[in-house]
Protein backbone atom coordinates (compact mmCIF):
# COMPACT_ATOMS: atom_id res chain seq x y z
CA UNK A 1 0.00 0.00 0.00
CA UNK A 2 1.34 3.43 -0.95
CA UNK A 3 2.44 5.76 1.83
CA UNK A 4 2.29 9.55 1.79
CA UNK A 5 5.71 10.94 2.68
CA UNK A 6 7.01 14.45 3.30
CA UNK A 7 10.66 14.28 2.31
CA UNK A 8 13.51 16.75 2.74
CA UNK A 9 11.22 19.53 3.96
CA UNK A 10 13.71 21.98 5.43
CA UNK A 11 12.95 24.21 8.41
CA UNK A 12 14.89 27.07 9.97
CA UNK A 13 15.67 27.08 13.69
CA UNK A 14 12.70 29.38 14.22
CA UNK A 15 10.40 26.99 12.36
CA UNK A 16 10.01 28.56 8.92
CA UNK A 17 9.79 26.40 5.84
CA UNK A 18 10.01 29.43 3.54
CA UNK A 19 10.97 33.05 3.93
CA UNK A 20 8.71 35.99 3.19
CA UNK A 21 8.40 37.52 -0.27
CA UNK A 22 8.45 34.63 -2.71
CA UNK A 23 9.34 35.82 -6.21
CA UNK A 24 11.20 34.68 -9.30
CA UNK A 25 14.35 36.08 -7.72
CA UNK A 26 13.63 34.36 -4.37
CA UNK A 27 11.65 31.15 -5.04
CA UNK A 28 11.76 30.14 -1.35
CA UNK A 29 11.28 33.68 -0.08
CA UNK A 30 13.97 36.12 1.02
CA UNK A 31 16.77 34.12 2.63
CA UNK A 32 14.98 30.82 2.11
CA UNK A 33 17.64 29.43 -0.22
CA UNK A 34 19.89 29.00 2.83
CA UNK A 35 17.62 26.15 3.98
CA UNK A 36 18.93 23.97 1.15
CA UNK A 37 22.65 24.71 1.18
CA UNK A 38 23.43 21.58 3.25
CA UNK A 39 22.57 19.44 0.22
CA UNK A 40 25.08 20.96 -2.19
CA UNK A 41 28.28 19.21 -0.92
CA UNK A 42 26.75 15.72 -0.97
CA UNK A 43 27.61 13.00 -3.45
CA UNK A 44 23.95 12.66 -4.46
CA UNK A 45 23.67 16.37 -5.28
CA UNK A 46 26.92 16.23 -7.27
CA UNK A 47 25.55 13.31 -9.27
CA UNK A 48 22.24 15.11 -9.86
CA UNK A 49 24.06 18.17 -11.22
CA UNK A 50 26.55 16.24 -13.36
CA UNK A 51 29.55 16.71 -11.05
CA UNK A 52 31.95 14.14 -9.67
CA UNK A 53 32.78 13.44 -6.03
CA UNK A 54 30.81 14.79 -3.11
CA UNK A 55 30.46 13.87 0.54
CA UNK A 56 28.81 10.76 1.92
CA UNK A 57 27.32 10.45 5.40
CA UNK A 58 23.96 11.19 6.98
CA UNK A 59 23.13 14.15 4.72
CA UNK A 60 23.76 12.12 1.59
CA UNK A 61 21.83 9.19 3.05
CA UNK A 62 18.71 11.31 3.47
CA UNK A 63 18.98 12.72 -0.03
CA UNK A 64 19.01 9.17 -1.38
CA UNK A 65 16.00 8.24 0.77
CA UNK A 66 14.10 11.32 -0.41
CA UNK A 67 13.59 9.82 -3.86
CA UNK A 68 13.81 6.10 -3.05
CA UNK A 69 10.49 4.38 -3.71
CA UNK A 70 8.65 7.55 -4.78
CA UNK A 71 6.41 7.12 -7.82
CA UNK A 72 4.50 10.44 -7.83
CA UNK A 73 4.67 13.86 -6.18
CA UNK A 74 2.09 16.39 -4.98
CA UNK A 75 2.87 20.09 -4.64
CA UNK A 76 1.04 23.37 -4.17
CA UNK A 77 0.72 25.97 -6.86
CA UNK A 78 3.08 28.36 -5.05
CA UNK A 79 5.82 25.73 -5.18
CA UNK A 80 5.25 25.21 -8.89
CA UNK A 81 5.73 28.89 -9.61
CA UNK A 82 5.05 32.54 -8.81
CA UNK A 83 2.20 32.96 -11.33
CA UNK A 84 -0.98 34.11 -9.60
CA UNK A 85 -4.52 34.25 -10.97
CA UNK A 86 -5.30 32.76 -14.39
CA UNK A 87 -2.47 30.83 -16.01
CA UNK A 88 -3.00 32.98 -19.08
CA UNK A 89 -1.08 35.74 -17.30
CA UNK A 90 2.09 33.73 -18.07
CA UNK A 91 1.20 30.73 -20.26
CA UNK A 92 4.87 29.86 -20.84
CA UNK A 93 5.60 29.13 -17.17
CA UNK A 94 6.36 25.42 -16.64
CA UNK A 95 8.06 25.43 -13.23
CA UNK A 96 11.32 26.56 -11.67
CA UNK A 97 13.35 23.59 -12.89
CA UNK A 98 13.87 24.13 -16.60
CA UNK A 99 13.03 21.62 -19.35
CA UNK A 100 14.13 18.55 -17.36
CA UNK A 101 12.72 18.76 -13.79
CA UNK A 102 14.25 16.46 -11.15
CA UNK A 103 11.09 14.41 -10.50
CA UNK A 104 11.01 12.02 -13.49
CA UNK A 105 7.48 10.87 -12.63
CA UNK A 106 3.96 12.38 -12.53
CA UNK A 107 3.57 15.54 -10.42
CA UNK A 108 0.15 16.76 -9.28
CA UNK A 109 -0.13 20.51 -8.68
CA UNK A 110 -2.93 21.79 -6.44
CA UNK A 111 -4.58 24.86 -7.94
CA UNK A 112 -7.90 26.66 -8.33
CA UNK A 113 -7.16 27.48 -11.97
CA UNK A 114 -7.50 24.64 -14.52
CA UNK A 115 -4.68 24.01 -16.94
CA UNK A 116 -3.73 21.28 -19.40
CA UNK A 117 -1.05 18.82 -18.31
CA UNK A 118 2.53 19.71 -19.22
CA UNK A 119 4.86 16.87 -20.30
CA UNK A 120 8.53 17.63 -19.65
CA UNK A 121 11.82 15.95 -20.45
CA UNK A 122 12.91 12.99 -18.35
CA UNK A 123 9.44 11.61 -17.66
CA UNK A 124 8.04 14.43 -15.51
CA UNK A 125 4.45 15.38 -16.34
CA UNK A 126 2.77 18.20 -14.42
CA UNK A 127 -0.96 17.61 -13.87
CA UNK A 128 -3.14 20.36 -12.41
CA UNK A 129 -5.76 19.35 -9.83
CA UNK A 130 -8.63 21.71 -9.04
CA UNK A 131 -10.82 19.53 -6.81
CA UNK A 132 -8.81 19.29 -3.62
CA UNK A 133 -6.14 17.39 -1.73
CA UNK A 134 -8.00 14.07 -1.56
CA UNK A 135 -8.46 14.01 -5.33
CA UNK A 136 -4.78 14.85 -5.86
CA UNK A 137 -3.76 12.04 -3.51
CA UNK A 138 -6.07 9.55 -5.21
CA UNK A 139 -4.66 10.42 -8.62
CA UNK A 140 -1.08 10.35 -7.35
CA UNK A 141 -1.49 6.94 -5.70
CA UNK A 142 -2.86 5.53 -8.94
CA UNK A 143 -0.04 7.07 -10.95
CA UNK A 144 2.61 5.84 -8.49
CA UNK A 145 1.82 2.23 -9.38
CA UNK A 146 2.38 0.79 -5.91
CA UNK A 147 5.23 3.11 -4.94
CA UNK A 148 4.92 5.88 -2.36
CA UNK A 149 3.74 9.44 -2.95
CA UNK A 150 5.71 12.49 -1.83
CA UNK A 151 4.30 15.83 -0.72
CA UNK A 152 6.96 18.28 -1.85
CA UNK A 153 5.50 21.50 -0.41
CA UNK A 154 5.07 24.28 0.15
CA UNK A 155 4.15 24.87 3.78
CA UNK A 156 0.42 25.37 3.16
CA UNK A 157 0.15 22.14 1.17
CA UNK A 158 1.96 20.06 3.80
CA UNK A 159 -0.27 21.54 6.51
CA UNK A 160 -3.42 20.61 4.61
CA UNK A 161 -2.36 16.97 4.41
CA UNK A 162 -1.28 16.95 8.06
CA UNK A 163 -4.60 18.40 9.19
CA UNK A 164 -6.40 15.70 7.23
CA UNK A 165 -4.29 13.01 8.94
CA UNK A 166 -3.06 11.68 5.59
CA UNK A 167 0.72 11.99 6.03
CA UNK A 168 2.49 8.77 7.06
CA UNK A 169 5.99 10.15 7.64
CA UNK A 170 7.94 13.42 7.60
CA UNK A 171 11.65 14.05 7.15
CA UNK A 172 12.41 17.53 8.51
CA UNK A 173 15.98 18.80 8.17
CA UNK A 174 16.46 21.55 10.79
CA UNK A 175 18.94 24.11 9.44
CA UNK A 176 20.87 26.45 11.81
CA UNK A 177 19.63 29.71 10.32
CA UNK A 178 17.04 32.22 11.53
CA UNK A 179 14.63 33.57 8.92
CA UNK A 180 12.60 35.74 11.29
CA UNK A 181 9.45 35.69 9.17
CA UNK A 182 7.80 33.70 6.44
CA UNK A 183 5.71 30.52 6.56
CA UNK A 184 5.89 28.33 9.68
CA UNK A 185 5.07 24.63 9.55
CA UNK A 186 4.63 23.48 13.14
CA UNK A 187 2.73 26.43 14.56
CA UNK A 188 -0.31 24.31 15.38
CA UNK A 189 -0.70 20.84 16.92
CA UNK A 190 -0.59 17.82 14.66
CA UNK A 191 -1.23 14.94 17.07
CA UNK A 192 -0.48 11.33 16.32
CA UNK A 193 3.20 11.51 15.33
CA UNK A 194 6.36 10.40 17.12
CA UNK A 195 10.04 11.00 16.44
CA UNK A 196 11.66 7.80 15.16
CA UNK A 197 15.04 9.20 14.05
CA UNK A 198 17.22 12.12 15.13
CA UNK A 199 20.75 12.69 13.88
CA UNK A 200 23.00 15.65 13.10
CA UNK A 201 25.79 16.39 10.69
CA UNK A 202 27.98 19.49 10.84
CA UNK A 203 25.39 21.52 8.95
CA UNK A 204 21.89 20.19 9.67
CA UNK A 205 19.84 18.07 12.08
CA UNK A 206 17.62 15.40 10.54
CA UNK A 207 14.33 14.57 12.24
CA UNK A 208 11.99 11.84 11.09
CA UNK A 209 8.41 11.73 12.36
CA UNK A 210 6.13 8.74 11.81
CA UNK A 211 2.40 8.56 12.26
CA UNK A 212 1.47 6.35 15.21
CA UNK A 213 -0.87 3.54 14.18
CA UNK A 214 -3.55 2.75 16.75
Amino acid sequence: MSKLRVQRFCLSLDGYGAGAGQSRQDPVGVGGERLHEWMFPTRTWHRMTGEEGGATGVDDQFLVEATDGIGATIMGRNMFGPVRGPWSSDPSWSGWWGPNPPYHHPVFVLTHEPRESIPMEGGTVFHFVTDGIESALEQAVKAAGGQDVAVAGGVSTVKQYLRAGLVDSLHLPIVPVLLGRGERLLDEPFPGYECTYFASSDTVTHVRLERVRS
